[in-house]
């Protein structure tokens, strides 16, 4: 009998309706503003209410780099908090919405996989709640008022060649990042050069994930550099005055999303900036109402935790005030024997050498999250081709790296195979043994802190930029911007900037290809290598086999 795909086990699910997964939280009827019969919004209101609770344990689940072998962080994620609920505890779960560009790409959707997913599968993979829809209109409209001010005399002198904000869409165009608009003569406007990001690296986006309230989205929105006017001077979105109005348009996508596990656990939907050209996490308001609301959160951060660890670390932990209590790295022996040098069409065979010399990269990943003083336990991510010697392989690097690794089978059974490692996950939260702080201060000097993270989570050599990026960096320091954490924006596959480049390279050297500031959202944002912000399609996007069945069902969404 053929496998189940991840679409067809969502639609078999057993959903409640969502007023009842609200109960299990104590959400009131009225506090869940419902879109359909299994998903809603939490109220501003009840979230304010929740002032002054005590927070629950927070973990992180994290991975090591991606292979094409496949890790599952969602999926663990998922799982994970299934069995602690299995086991007694009160636990929900905390990831970010999914971007339609990678869905009709090649990476898939963000709601888990096999029996530990996060339903409804179909929507939450695509419009879902229009969060992201609303999100793209309030950075178009700050695109189109720059423009329009500029066409209509241009009373703040903006120098048209220094505009720094772009347009965005959700969906994977090359042909899209650098454009030229307004062509056509007089009645289009001035022709400038500009471009397309997709959705997920919108600054706009960063914003929504790290604001507390409407309040703090407005004036986090007004702090926006959008550019410079003649005599260099900074641009703000409230000196075109689109706060206001941008606010506006995402007031209902500021609440956080309700939906529910195949198990029927709680699980916070929220938010999806991209972990390699953004910060990486779901919201901070999700994460936060969460903790309020259950013992135990589990949340996800994007791709390897050289990037989405590092990021919910320096960024949303440092910005947030959030201290986790623990932290799950995700690998997989197929991936441990891909970074030992095995071609994708070879995993199947057992290959103990090959694990063992894979393990590295699983090991730089433990270390550095030990760095930020959180305790670490591995998943190992079960497939039905690991063999014991295999996986006894993965137990005993991890044990001599002073942490545990556990095999997890949540993909074929769901939290039922997940109870072993919630019962040690929820053992080392209790432990209280966790030390959180960031890696850098936030007075070290802006390039100072992009060599720490270069050096001491990808173990790089050096780090070179061109006179420009540091003359940049240092206009910013005089501005008062120096205190911001940076984001590294670099490929997700490899310590390196080198995508090819797998396992625990040293020594090597990060480029620094142009630095941009998100003084909204509170960070510096550094690109790195080859890292393309607005991506492209792969020569076969999975677009090419998405279509509806004679029954009108969703077929090729994975």
């Amino acid at each position: 009998m053929a496998q189940k795909t991840d679409i067809e086990i969502a639609r078999e699910a057993k959903k409640l309706p969502i007023q009842k997964i609200g109960a299990k939280l104590g959400i009131p009827e009225e506090h869940l503003l419902p879109y359909g019969h299994d998903k809603a919004k939490v109220s501003q209101d009840f979230i304010k209410s929740l002032e002054g609770r005590p927070d629950g344990k927070l973990i992180l689940c994290t991975s090591i780099n991606p292979t094409p072998a496949g890790e599952g962080k969602s999926t663990t994620t998922v799982g994970l908090v299934d069995g602690l609920n299995r086991i007694g505890k009160k636990a929900a779960v905390c990831i970010r919405e999914a971007s339609l560009g990678p869905n009709f790409g090649m990476k898939g959707g963000a709601a888990g996989g096999g029996m530990a997913q996060v339903v409804p599968m179909e929507e939450m993979n695509l419009h879902f709640t229009g969060d992201f829809h609303a999100i793209t209109s309030a950075h178009n409209l700050l695109s189109a008022m720059i423009d329009n001010h500029i066409y209509w005399g241009n009373k703040l002198d903006i120098d048209q060649r220094r505009v720094v904000w772009r347009r965005v869409m959700d969906m994977n165009d090359r042909a899209l990042r650098d454009i030229v608009v307004s062509l056509g003569g007089v009645p289009n406007g001035f022709p400038r050069q500009t471009g397309f990001d997709i959705t997920v690296a919108s600054e706009v986006m960063a914003i929504l994930c790290l604001s507390k309230d409407l309040d703090d989205l407005r004036e986090r929105l007004g702090k926006i550099v959008v550019a410079y006017n003649r005599n260099r001077e900074p641009i703000y979105c409230r000196d075109i005055q689109a706060d206001g109005a941008m606010t506006v348009l995402l007031k209902d996508a500021m609440q956080p999303n309700l939906v529910q596990t195949l198990e029927n656990n709680p699980a916070f939907v929220h938010g999806g900036p991209f972990a390699n050209i953004a910060h990486g996490c779901n919201s901070v308001i999700a994460t936060q109402t969460a903790l309020k609301l259950a013992d135990y959160v589990v949340t996800e951060a994007g791709f390897g935790a050289d990037l989405g660890a590092e990021k919910f670390f320096d960024i949303k932990c440092r910005k947030a005030g959030l201290k986790p209590a623990a932290a799950v790295i995700v690998a997989t022996v197929r991936a441990m024997k891909m970074n030992g040098g095995v071609a994708k069409t070879d995993l199947g065979p057992e290959n103990v050498e090959a694990v063992k010399k894979g393990c590295p990269n699983l090991g730089r990943h433990i270390a550095n999250v030990k760095g930020f003083g959180v305790p670490v336990v591995v998943a190992i991510n079960h497939f039905a081709t690991d063999t014991e010697a295999e996986l006894q392989a993965v137990k005993d690097y991890v044990k001599a790296q002073g942490a545990e690794a556990i095999v997890a089978k949540h993909f074929a059974e769901g939290g039922a195979g997940a109870t072993e490692l919630a019962t040690a996950v929820a053992r080392l939260a209790d432990s209280g043994v966790s030390e959180f702080a960031p890696l850098y201060p936030d007075d070290m000097g802006l390039f100072q802190k992009i060599e720490t993270i270069a050096k001491r989570i990808y173990h790089a050599g050096e780090v070179i930029a061109d006179k420009s990026v540091r003359a940049q960096l240092k206009a910013w320091e005089e501005a008062g911007y120096g205190n911001l954490p940076v984001c590294m924006a670099k490929t997700q596959y490899s310590f390196t900037t080198d995508p090819n480049v797998r396992g625990a390279p040293e020594g090597h050297t990060v480029p620094v290809r142009e630095v941009r500031l998100s003084a909204g959202a509170g960070f510096i944002v550094v690109i790195c290598g080859e890292i393309m912000t607005m991506p492209g399609l792969p020569s076969v996007p999975a677009a090419n086999t998405i279509r509806l069945d004679e029954a009108g069902n969703i077929e090729g969404l994975v």
